[in-house]
């Protein structure tokens, strides 16, 4: 099983920064694709990220895309979602997700985060 929890979230202002990071607990976490998802109250959850198990291959929502970097450090078991340049669009509570499979463009993930607070005001 993988078991997940986020942290780093928080208030910043727009323009600012964060880094959230998402520990895992589990033997096969290098195998795993790994995802970030958000969700903004009265809006469906959103993906915005995946890595591949290396990390060497990554893909990002439209929205976030040259703003957020995902990136993985598997002797840690912990992923990493840096995001620079945030608007207040970005308030949303992100999840971290994993699942078994290569395949990063398939959003099915076998395993949720409790979920981390992003607050940007404007």
């Amino acid at each position: 099983q993988v078991q997940l929890a986020e942290s780093g979230g928080g208030l910043v202002q727009a323009g600012g920064s964060l880094r959230l990071s998402c520990a895992a607990s589990g033997r096969t976490f290098s195998t795993c694709t790994m995802g970030w998802f958000r969700q903004a109250p009265g809006l469906e959850r959103e993906f915005v990220a995946a890595i591949s198990g290396s990390g060497g291959i990554t893909t990002y929502a439209d929205s976030v895309k040259g703003r957020f970097t995902i990136s993985r450090d598997n002797a840690k078991n912990t992923v990493y979602l840096q995001m620079n340049s945030l608007k207040p669009e970005d308030t949303a509570v992100y999840y971290c997700a994993a699942r078994h499979g290569g395949n990063i463009y398939d959003l099915r993930y076998d395993y949720w985060g409790q979920g981390t607070q992003v607050t940007v005001s404007s």
